[in-house]
């Protein structure tokens, strides 16, 4: 019974844990990485069609985004997940899996212009995220579920977003029985829409995130609807737009929650009914699935809305932008406008467009509204940047750029440590894991010292052995390179070698078949390499 630590170790993004026990060999998440990630991740132990479960703590990219890729490469397990993540993993999927072949067709086109350049390819296909939609399996909080002989999960709501959870899992094997936590993303209370986190009660072993492991929200909840209101009355008065980067799922909702509340209470004066864009296909679609959950996941003050008939994230003034052509009439008209675009770190999306167009002028307002990872544009232009690159082309900095205050989805350090407290008795080890470099080993610390835990911040490449509580390898951090223009991740070759893999797997597991259909197999193969040599 191991655990391996794969992704975001000592980063925020590219979450992924390894699970083997009870025979099966188990991902809790596979996110993709965003901004600068300063360490190499390990590879998996196992090949990727050797995976017989993924369970998701939610839909995030960061934690679901390279799904697609494990299914290009052989994977064809199950994916357990909430029901209301499920739904946005059908949209989300689609929506990364056109980012990275637009963003590859962007990079080849660029790339023509210098001899020599190779061909880059996008880390998976629109088919591999439709075929990876199909492998979800939609499951209720609270409920545990066998999975299989020796597995049970239990899906807690946690807080962080539509549908996020904790995952408690409990492996047997050779009559021992250990129970895991893992904590996904813990939510910031008092949220709109959705529920504060849930606590679990006990666990052998925690494996929870540390984002924001080193600071604190503030003891008051922030006033966000008034600073929101000031941004637009300021901005407006003097003819500009609001431009809003949001991620899609969650905090775009949230915007809009306060936006109503904005409105109808008529705290921006002499503006009439400004209009409010959103021109996010991904966030439209996924407003609709908000929508949908409201019994299961909105917390009480949604809920009075509801009772009262009241849509808590729909107003007069608000349009919805899905196509090409209406995203970019946005910009053509003068009227002062917010415009709530993804993505939320300006890494990707419609939100680079409207940054070409309202960046440089200095009666609009860039509004943040939600954590910017190392490294990103987003990051570089809250951090005082004067200059930056957009499509190529070099575009100022004179807009005012603000930042929503205490507007976070991640738990502070003292929510954190309040959950972890809710434990009846102290796990035998508590892995912080999801956090940038310092905090992870900062909050280790904190909690080893100040509250008696027994911590370990892993880096990628730990494996622990979960049946004797003993660490078994301890990874060295190992700094990642910088690649060349000429180098390509994820080329056509690796895509054939994967298929080899993949196969080899099919080998390997159908050992216990009749001999006959190990022998048509074995033919199969054999007209296979023929054709081919």
């Amino acid at each position: 019974m191991k655990l391996i630590f794969i992704g975001a170790d000592h980063e925020v993004t590219g979450s992924c844990h390894y699970l083997e026990a009870a025979g099966k060999h188990i991902l809790v998440d596979r996110g993709m990485e965003q901004g600068i990630n300063p360490f190499e991740n390990a590879e998996l132990p196992v090949q990727e069609a050797m995976i017989d479960y993924v369970f998701l703590t939610h839909a995030h990219v960061d934690h679901s985004g390279m799904l697609p890729q494990l299914y290009a490469r052989g994977f064809r397990g199950k994916i357990f997940a909430t029901q209301a993540t499920t739904e946005l993993c059908d949209i989300m999927l689609r929506d990364c899996a056109h980012i990275q072949q637009q963003e590859a067709e962007w990079k080849n086109r660029k790339a023509k212009r210098h001899a020599g350049s190779e061909k880059h390819e996008a880390p998976y296909t629109m088919e591999d995220a439709e075929g990876t939609i199909g492998l979800l399996v939609p499951c209720d909080y609270q409920k545990i579920i066998e999975v299989c002989p020796g597995i049970r999960i239990r899906f807690t709501d946690i807080g962080h977003l539509l549908g996020s959870s904790s995952i408690e899992v409990w492996a047997q094997e050779n009559g021992i029985q250990k129970k895991l936590c893992f904590s996904g993303d813990i939510g910031n209370k008092n949220q709109p829409l959705i529920k504060d986190p849930h606590p679990t009660r006990d666990a052998d072993y925690v494996i929870m995130e540390s984002t924001y492991g080193d600071r604190l929200h503030g003891t008051d909840r922030p006033d966000y609807i008034s600073g929101l209101a000031e941004v637009l009355q300021k901005t407006f008065d003097r003819g500009g737009n609001v431009v809003i980067p949001s991620f899609a799922v969650g905090r775009t909702q949230e915007i809009l929650y306060f936006l109503r509340k904005i409105k109808e209470d008529r705290l921006v004066k002499n503006h009439g009914n400004f209009p409010v864009y959103v021109d996010s296909p991904l966030a439209v679609e996924a407003t609709g699935i908000f929508e949908k959950n409201i019994y299961d996941c909105f917390d009480e003050e949604a809920m009075e809305l509801v009772r009262k008939g009241i849509n808590p994230i729909s107003f007069p003034g608000l349009r919805l932008s899905i196509t090409s052509d209406e995203s970019r009439a946005i910009n053509f008209d003068e009227t002062p406008k917010v415009i709530i675009s993804a993505s939320g770190m300006c890494e990707a999306g419609r939100i680079k467009h409207h940054l070409k167009h309202n960046l440089w002028r200095e009666e609009c307002t860039v509004l943040f509204v939600g954590y910017q990872s190392v490294g990103t544009l987003g990051r570089n232009i809250l951090e005082g940047a004067q200059e930056v690159k957009l499509f190529g082309e070099s575009v100022d900095v004179r807009a005012e750029i603000k930042a929503l205050q205490g507007m976070s989805g991640h738990a502070d350090k003292n929510g954190l440590i309040e959950w972890l407290n809710c434990f009846e008795k102290k796990p035998e080890r508590v892995f912080i894991v999801h956090g940038e470099d310092t905090v992870c080993t900062s909050f280790a610390e904190c909690l080893r010292h100040e509250y008696g835990y027994d911590t370990y911040a892993p880096f990628s490449g730990t494996r622990f052995d979960l049946l004797h509580n003993l660490l078994e390898y301890e990874a060295a951090p190992i700094a990642r390179e910088k690649k060349g223009r000429a180098a390509v991740a994820n080329s056509v070759y690796a895509r054939l070698e994967a298929a080899g893999q993949r196969l080899l797997a099919v080998i390997r597991n159908g050992k216990g078949m009749a001999n006959k259909d190990m022998a048509k197999l074995a033919d199969q193969i054999n007209a296979l390499c023929d054709k081919w040599q």
